[in-house]
């Protein structure tokens, strides 16, 4: 009874399926992005923190999005790499193991729609409101924002999870590249029907409410542009917004792959590898489009460089 429920206690997953020949590029591949992930978001995360001219509220709330970015990868990706060199059959995760990892990746998800909502409000605020930005958006709007987009994501994944973990397991194999909710309930012979239901509702709810508040944020924010006559701020306005838009519907074409995915088992893998994308395009890109659209940023990148770059020839000089 003991042996058997260990047994029941320690999963055999699936992984990263890679033919033999291509291991070593494809963990090659995967270990640079996944380095470029975490230099961009957490070098964007200091780089704001260590320069007072960049404490405003846009960058500050885009914190969240570097470190929910840096969060995310950290939770699939090095578990994809470790397991790249090892045969499938030989693959296994602790059932708890699987539940920590199946709530991260669904909570990065859902912190990014949280996260882009609060700061569609703080574009909002500033182009439509820009006489009161000031006093509606100060450090303490800042941390409620802030805390309120993670603690939402946070409760909505908490329960999903709960739902997924009460059920009892009559299969011990995961087939996904890593953990999620669907692979947990999966596990159960019970009726899951309830799981389906929440899973779906909370995710196309998500989805919906961060569509709708994006876009009517966006509308309105395009009607105060359209009816201005400074042109200078309505192009700083417009690229400003741009660059948010570019990063949402990263995310929100992302996500809806994988729903419409799972609604076709005949597309298992095409899924599994839209499962992995998702934690690896938008946590790429997000840092690196941020970085080169916000003119305070690049500027700050370029002094860096510049820095860098006069340090390394002072010490060529030295050694000549």
């Amino acid at each position: 009874m003991e042996n058997e429920t260990y047994n029941m206690d320690v999963l055999q997953l699936e992984g990263l399926i890679v033919n033999p020949k291509s291991s070593i590029p494809a963990f090659i591949l995967l270990l640079l992005i996944y380095i470029f992930i975490m230099v961009s978001n957490i070098g964007l995360v200091v780089l704001i923190f260590t320069n007072r001219s960049l404490h405003e509220p846009m960058y500050l709330l885009f914190c969240n999005m570097s470190i929910n970015d840096a969060f995310g990868a950290t939770a699939v990706i090095p578990p994809l790499l470790s397991d790249v060199f090892v045969p499938v059959t030989q693959r296994f995760i602790h059932y708890y193991e699987c539940v920590i990892q199946a709530f991260c990746a669904h909570f990065h998800g859902g912190t990014s729609h949280t996260v882009l909502i609060i700061m569609a409000f703080d574009r909002y605020v500033a182009i439509c409101n820009p006489l009161r930005y000031a006093t509606i958006m100060t450090n303490r709007m800042v941390v409620k924002l802030s805390v309120s987009a993670w603690m939402v994501a946070f409760l909505l994944i908490a329960v999903s999870v709960g739902l997924s973990i009460r059920l009892s397991r009559c299969r011990r194999v995961v087939l996904n590249p890593f953990c999620d909710n669907a692979s947990l309930f999966k596990l159960s012979c019970e009726n899951i029907i309830i799981n389906h239901i929440y899973g779906l509702v909370s995710a196309m709810g998500m989805m919906a409410v961060s569509l709708c508040s994006v876009a009517l944020t966006y509308l309105r924010i395009t009607m105060v542009c359209l009816s201005s006559k400074n042109k200078v701020l309505n192009s700083k306005a417009l690229q400003t917004c741009a660059t948010h838009l570019a990063v949402y519907i990263i995310l929100l074409v992302s996500g809806c792959v994988i729903i419409i995915l799972h609604r076709f088992p005949n597309l298992s893998d095409e899924r599994k590898l839209a499962s992995i994308l998702f934690h690896v395009v938008p946590p790429s890109m997000n840092a690196l489009i941020y970085g080169l659209q916000i003119k305070a940023v690049r500027e700050k990148l370029q002094i860096i460089l510049r820095g860098m770059n006069n340090r390394s020839k002072m010490t060529v000089s030295e050694v000549k």
